[in-house]
């Protein structure tokens, strides 16, 4: 901030700044929402679009169906094997019971159990039939899920088959999809920088400069940030064809800019004083001074030595006398500190 503004207008071109930087906020915001959205302008892209949709129908149904006759089948066997413990538990709570009983028979040798003993060995053949019957209804299920589940793996085989191709094609379409949503996205970009341009060469000094800044730095950001992330790679061949030509469109504009402005140094070092003070703003002369630099060539000069009036470097005049008291003073100063006498100064506001 310029040491010669005025405290209300330092506070005011803060503000202007602030102006600036909310406005660039806004915009990168709406930008960012834009540039985001530009991927959803085409429809989106899925393998199945890829493949023959008549074959892939017919896989799909084959493998849905093995998929469901699976499940039916998994859950059959675990019917099956559940109804194969109960009954091989039931099987051994009755052969337990039964040679218990019959360690008991024989002990007491008595005859009037031997009726008990046929009636207990055939319920226990009954319980051991039905654990067999159990046990080859597991088996059942167990060949009816081995079946099943060789019927998904084939589905599946056919459906990765078919899948495959498509799989590469839609890789090379998303691709192709990248590289035209970056091309909206840059036909977008280039528009808002060609602006930006035209507003710094133009507007960044205007009575509108926070509104003509703030749209230069929301169109810096949108490239940088926004646009060079969705560069296309090719191995990196494109980031550094696209940062080489950056950094050159960014260092002719910067040698040119010093050439013109070593040019007009020069052609303003070459007028006369009166001449030269004609071209300077007041504010800016001051905030030179007050760095020790001289308003004329920007040269650091030793403003502490009261011997020096006149800039060693371009000859400008830094210090004169004042016409009414005789006191030494800026010669830059509208008035003088000592008397409050004006002086016969020529700087711009």
């Amino acid at each position: 901030m310029s040491k010669g503004l005025r405290l209300t207008e330092q506070w005011m071109t803060r503000a202007l700044w602030l102006v600036a930087f909310v406005f660039a906020g806004f915009l990168v915001g709406l930008g960012g929402k834009i540039v985001d959205n530009l991927w959803h302008v085409e429809a989106p892209l899925t393998v199945e679009q890829f493949m023959d949709q008549e074959r892939a129908a017919e896989v799909r149904g084959q493998r849905d169906a093995a998929r469901d006759k699976l499940d039916a089948a998994r859950t059959a066997l675990e019917q099956a094997e559940q109804k194969h413990a109960v009954a091989r538990s039931n099987t051994g709570s009755a052969r337990a019971s039964f040679d218990n009983w019959l360690a008991t028979r024989r002990v007491t040798a008595r005859p009037d159990q031997d009726r008990e003993l046929i009636a207990r060995t055939e319920a226990l053949d009954v319980l051991a039939s039905e654990e067999r019957r159990a046990l080859a209804a597991v088996q059942a299920q167990e060949q009816a899920m081995l079946d099943a589940s060789q019927q998904a793996q084939q589905a599946r085989s056919r459906w990765e088959a078919l899948e495959r191709p498509a799989v590469q094609a839609h890789a090379q379409a998303l691709r192709a999809k990248e590289l035209r949503v970056f091309l909206y996205r840059l036909a977008l970009t280039l528009p808002l920088l060609a602006v930006a341009g035209w507003l710094f060469a133009h507007k960044r000094k205007s009575s509108w400069w926070p509104f003509a800044w703030g749209f230069i730095f929301f169109a810096l950001f949108a490239f940088f940030f926004e646009l060079v992330p969705y560069l296309p790679s090719y191995g990196g061949y494109v980031r550094y064809v696209v940062g080489i030509a950056v950094t050159v469109v960014a260092g002719r504009y910067a040698i040119l800019s010093l050439q013109r402005y070593l040019a007009r140094q020069k052609e303003s070092e070459a007028l006369p004083d009166a001449e030269r003070r004609q071209t300077m703003r007041y504010d800016l002369a001051l905030a030179r001074l007050g760095k020790s630099v001289c308003p004329g060539c920007e040269r650091a000069v030793d403003l502490k030595d009261t011997a020096i009036d006149y800039c060693p470097h371009c000859g400008i005049g830094l210090f004169d006398r004042c016409g009414c008291c005789s006191t030494r003073k800026n010669a830059f100063a509208r008035f003088c500190f000592s008397c409050g006498t004006a002086a016969n100064t020529t700087l711009a506001d």
